[in-house]
């Protein structure tokens, strides 16, 4: 009797040390599992060259351009992406406002659907470099798009953004590490 008991004890008991690990895991706040930590901040910008999106009017971009002195925004885009688009309007404020530099990376993208897309929502991109290939999007460790990365005026990248930029994050993160790198 007592071990029959037992096996109908077993899934409660299961389920108990589940769920308990479960509610230890979302309980404390320094386990975010949207944080990915980036293997790029804090280093250089690996070598790169990147021929302009052709239609756009505007040159490619290479790593020396980025280690000019000026702090850069540089945010990796494509016409595809539904998050882009979200946060296109915080980068054409950007751009009128003069904040900061801001040039893009158009990520494994048809350069006509670029052009297309800049066309409909406005250029906020200074410089744009075509990658079709996805190579300069794993040199920089992009998980998928948009990203974004402020590269401080020796190129060194400082700071990465996962996802779309939004004005809280544009406030509490972005602008203030542009003040502070003196962008």
């Amino acid at each position: 009797m007592t071990t029959t008991r037992a096996l109908y004890l077993l899934p409660v008991v299961v389920f108990a040390v589940v769920a308990g690990y479960f509610l230890w895991g979302l309980a404390d706040p320094s386990r975010d599992p949207r944080a990915v930590p980036s293997a790029r901040v804090g280093n250089d910008i690996l070598p790169f060259e990147l021929a302009p999106v052709e239609g756009t009017g505007v040159p490619g971009l290479s790593s020396s351009d980025l280690a000019s002195g000026e702090v850069t925004l540089v945010n990796f885009f494509a016409s595809w992406c539904v998050p882009c688009r979200a946060e296109h309007p915080l980068l054409m404020q950007l751009a009128e406002e003069g904040t900061i530099r801001l040039v893009g990376i158009n990520y494994k993208d048809r350069p006509e659907d670029a052009v297309q897309w800049l066309e409909e929502l406005g250029n906020p991109y200074t410089q744009i470099g075509s990658d079709l290939n996805g190579r300069a999007g794993i040199d920089w460790g992009v998980s998928g798009v948009p990203e974004t990365f402020i590269v401080d005026g020796n190129g060194g990248i400082r700071h990465q953004q996962i996802g779309p930029i939004f004005p809280e994050i544009l406030e509490k993160e972005i602008l203030p590490l542009i003040e502070e790198l003196g962008g």
